[in-house]
């Protein structure tokens, strides 16, 4: 998936159908100053309509519209729900009927949402901005990362600077803000029209020392129009700079903000509850409610089958919530955001609230089954869950065990954790077999169940071939092409790739190699492509939405990753009968046979993985595998598609985790049930667990958080995130499970 935006994913497109929830008093008021947008106003008012926070009113307050169209329509909004008023005033301006709007505002109101009657917001942005304030007290007002739509199309994600707010203007008007410091700041004040009276708001709030919690997920869209306010301040640009200057003159301190994702855990206490918050009751509709916990939503393997399970999971039985861990760019967020409500903890809820606000969810969303999908975090918390919940399942789902990575990774989080675990299911066979082999799981609790791929999208008959290799190989289309399709990072060893493309190079010289993926090793690899002399025989793409297109134009898929479970890549190029040849890893022997490709021994050790020196035998036979493909392409594509027809599709997948699913559901586990109630007996210890992991993931969490401003703000590099790999690999902690001590008190309480 690349990065590209999807702009025509608005918000407020449609009514959902949310559950009624008991009705108690509004926290927040929604603030819609109204001027003749008729043609808005709906969509506006429904993204409102559809937030995951029910507690707000809706205020529109119609500035002497004349419209007649613009009158009626208000009329008709108003009838939609009994959380919203209409109020009508004369003409005065955006700041006046703010103010007007706010002086309307229910006493029982903490927070004030000032939303023009044309932009829109996404339905976690109201609850995400009331928890954030809730746990961040003396901050005023707190933001998303926004998207420009309409006549322009953009993004838009600045990091939080003070002193440049007194000359640019980097905040829209959509924003949460503090009831009690609105007022203390006497509310927009001004009654002169289009002088960035937003801006002008946000610098008094500064200047009396006040700041905001930037979130960092895209949360609000601001329609450009040629017309609009924006517009007319620039025309207004002399008198509108005035006042702003005079302003800004009076912020006397630089003033920091608070933004997410930030580390800043230091053995707090872990706080069950936050006492303010209100949590929403819903009616219990008799489905599986599903709590799903994932790192992030990227561009892996892993990260496609959560994605796909998501997709294909049947709503008329399933609510799903998700919930990430991970400081990361989420690409993937808006096709999850299709169908589930997304969390991501990291950009905009400090650590020690955590469990809190996933308890919230629990009881705010009637949760009744968990599945937890590599997730360090989310391993750490289900002894705390099942202490607390002790007929909820618990499942996890395990994609590789990676020797490198605290001897085991998830597989080892896997067996720490199994005494509360339901059941865990797992990609391939392999791994079945080294969790029970290796780590000792209980036969009966792992399951393989193997991620399968849309035959239907990836179906090499509905691909123009010629025109997609002119649009990625230009005068190149006559060669055969080979695709590299992964995330460019150690573990899928790009290096490696490079070594391998150089010796075939000798062999011959009729092939192209699409590179196509993302990642930390993308510049390094490009500079070793020119340093071998192979650069140009490499066409760079990008990470890419539309792979299909890739295996479409392939004749061949390599991939040489240290550590795959099974590799949704394989997959995807078996569907569009295109052999693989592949690191001879996890699963990949179950899928690729000698009738679809070659599966290739690795002699690398994993613990040196950092260490990019490879055995001349693994590479000449990477070279001879695809070499001999290459040369008898026809017999092995006639084998490839109906290889994945008979046996791996992406709805047998569907409809066996939906069949253990239900089975989990209707029948718990009763051994974990028991443990449950040991643990109950001391959730204090379930809680430290929690804390002495947040401590130890320090490292790691900054550097996640270092590298999330360098990518999206192009901040440069802390010493703690330069330095992270370095102590990473010094200390070995991949070796060192800290809280292994802990786990075993744990498993005390099975007896």
């Amino acid at each position: 998936m690349d990065n590209v935006f999807n702009f025509s994913i608005e918000p407020g497109l449609k009514k959902y159908n949310n559950r009624d929830y008991k009705e108690k008093e509004p926290i927040i008021s929604v603030i819609i100053p109204f001027f003749n947008s008729e043609k808005y106003i709906e969509q506006t008012v429904t993204s409102v309509l559809n937030q995951t926070f029910p507690y707000y009113e809706i205020l529109i307050i119609d500035d002497g519209s004349k419209d007649e169209k613009s009158l009626e329509k208000l009329e008709k909004i108003e009838k939609l729900d009994k959380r919203i008023k209409v109020f009508h005033k004369e003409n005065e301006g955006l700041a006046a009927t703010r103010d007007f709007g706010a002086s309307k505002s229910s006493s029982c109101c903490k927070y004030l949402m000032f939303l023009d009657d044309d932009d829109l917001i996404e339905p976690t942005f109201l609850e995400c901005g009331y928890w954030t304030l809730e746990t961040n007290k003396e901050a005023s007002w707190a933001y998303s990362d926004s998207v420009g739509f309409g006549t322009q199309e953009y993004v838009w994600n600045k990091y939080f600077d003070s002193d440049k707010m007194k000359k640019v203007n980097e905040l829209v008007s959509c924003n949460l803000v503090r009831k009690s410091d609105f007022e203390l700041v006497n509310g927009y004040e001004l009654r002169e029209k289009a002088v960035n009276e937003d801006w002008n708001f946000w610098l008094k709030l500064l200047a009396k020392g006040k700041y905001p919690v930037h979130m960092s997920f895209y949360g609000q869209w601001y329609r450009r129009k040629v017309t609009g306010e924006l517009q007319k301040s620039r025309d207004n640009k002399e008198r509108a700079l005035e006042i702003i200057n005079e302003t800004a003159s009076k912020i006397t301190k630089r003033v920091e903000a608070i933004q997410y994702p930030r580390y800043n855990y230091n053995y707090d206490l872990i706080l069950e509850k936050v006492e303010s918050i209100v949590i929403p009751e819903k009616e219990k509709e008799g489905k599986i409610n599903l709590l799903f916990i994932m790192p992030w939503m990227i561009t892996g393997g892993a990260d496609l089958f959560n994605l796909n399970l998501v997709k294909g999971l049947d709503k008329n039985k399933f609510t799903i919530t998700i919930i990430t861990t991970e400081p990361n760019k989420n690409v993937l967020r808006q096709e999850f955001e299709k169908y589930a409500t997304v969390y991501d903890l990291t950009s905009f809820l400090d650590q020690k609230y955590w469990i809190a606000f996933i308890d919230y969810i629990i009881k705010k969303e009637n949760i009744n089954l968990i599945l937890n999908s590599n997730s360090k975090f989310g391993y750490t918390i289900l002894p705390y869950i099942k202490s607390k919940y002790i007929n909820i399942p618990i499942l996890d789902y395990v994609h590789m065990e990676e020797w490198y990575n605290r001897n085991g990774g998830y597989s080892r989080y896997s067996a720490m954790y199994e005494s509360v675990i339901d059941k865990t299911l797992v990609c391939n066979e392999n791994s079945r077999k080294i969790l029970i082999n290796h780590f000792g799981k209980n036969a009966n609790e792992v399951e393989t169940v193997y991620i399968g791929v849309d035959e239907n999208k990836f179906n090499p008959e509905k691909y123009n071939k010629e025109e997609i290799k002119k649009k990625y190989l230009g005068e190149a289309s006559n060669k055969k092409v080979l695709s590299y399709i992964c995330r460019i990072s150690e573990q899928k060893r790009p290096m490696l790739l490079l070594q391998i493309i150089a010796k075939l190079k000798q062999k011959r010289q009729d092939f192209k190699v699409l590179v196509v993926g993302d990642g930390n090793l993308l510049g390094k690899m490009k500079e070793k492509a020119k340093e071998l002399n192979i650069y140009d025989d490499i066409v760079f793409t990008g990470a890419l939405s539309n792979t299909s297109e890739i295996y479409a134009i392939s004749d061949l898929t390599i991939n040489c990753s240290l550590k795959e479970g099974l590799a949704l890549t394989s997959y995807e190029s078996l569907s569009m009968g295109v052999p693989v040849v592949s690191s001879d890893v996890g699963g990949q022997k179950e899928l690729i046979t000698s009738e679809v490709g070659k599966t290739i021994e690795v002699i690398q050790n994993e613990e040196d993985i950092y260490l990019e020196k490879y055995d001349e035998k693994e590479i000449n036979n990477f070279v001879l595998a695809i070499d001999e493909i290459l040369n008898n392409l026809e017999k092995y594509k006639a084998n490839c598609r109906k290889r994945i027809i008979e046996n791996f599709t992406i709805n047998k997948m569907i409809e066996k985790m939906t069949a253990i699913f239900e089975e989990i559901k209707k029948h718990p586990n009763e051994v974990k049930v028991e443990n449950g109630k040991g643990l109950s007996k001391n959730k204090e210890l379930t809680k430290e667990i929690v804390t002495i992991n947040l401590k130890n993931d320090e490292i790691e969490y900054k550097w996640e958080c270092t590298e999330y401003e360098r990518k999206v703000y192009g901040r440069a590099y802390s010493i703690e995130g330069m330095n992270y790999k370095k102590e990473l690999l010094k200390e070995k902690l991949w070796k060192i499970p800290l809280w292994r001590d802990f786990i075993k008190i744990v498993h005390k309480f099975r007896k």
